[in-house]
């Protein structure tokens, strides 16, 4: 796919875009500054923008602010964010823009190569994905979140991040039988519905946290 980066360190930038390279995607643009990755979106239309939260002048939430001005002109661009930082609010006001193709994830999670490369093939196809630390966060702030037991509020946070029940069993060292039990518990604590595809429940996951 075709993709523009916007990461102000040197370093990340060029190992991100090196990493892309690799694996057989084309990096169209990598900029420094919120301003020039608006430039670059509208000039090469690419298939994924990379976009750092902290970005010039100030280093607070530059990037998050360039990723609205994006949906707002274009709802279909497929955009992740990365973050040193657990930013719930940030997150949550990112989900609330455009039709999909949107993710949030620290910056650490980069480390995992194999996984970097599914995340953003996901939401290059219009799937939502947001770092489960992040997710952990905002759901301290929702309603009826007491209902949920620690280990099912595990495997909410490892369905927004789009993974499927066998990935989450690994992930959990369970059983594909009890993640489906805790999914379903869940599901009936929250009323987010019974549809268990993966992408319907990431959905309905990501609709409950936006409310």
């Amino acid at each position: 796919m075709r993709i523009v980066i916007a990461e102000d360190s040197v370093l990340l930038r060029e190992g991100l875009a090196r990493l892309l390279d690799a694996a057989g995607h084309e990096v169209v643009a990598a900029v420094g500054d919120p301003n020039a990755l608006v430039d670059a979106v509208r000039i090469h239309e690419p298939d994924l923008s990379i976009v750092d939260v902290r970005m010039p002048p100030t280093h607070t939430d530059e990037g998050i602010q360039a990723a609205h001005r994006l949906r707002e002109e274009n709802p279909a661009t497929r955009i992740l964010v990365l973050s040193q930082i657990v930013s719930g609010r940030a997150a949550a006001d990112l989900l609330t823009t455009g039709e999909g193709g949107i993710g949030y994830l620290l910056k650490d999670r980069v480390g995992n190569v194999e996984e970097f490369l599914t995340t953003i093939d996901t939401i290059a196809a219009g799937g939502e994905i947001i770092d489960p630390h992040v997710v952990r966060k905002l759901l301290r702030h929702r309603p009826r979140i007491d209902e949920l037991t620690p280990r099912e509020t595990d495997v909410l946070a490892l369905m927004a991040e789009g993974k499927t029940n066998t990935a989450i069993a690994e992930a959990l060292v369970v059983s594909d039988a009890a993640v489906a039990k805790h999914i379903n518990r869940i599901f009936a604590k929250l009323a987010l519905g019974t549809d268990d595809s993966v992408h319907k429940r990431v959905q309905a996951v990501l609709t409950y946290l936006r409310r």
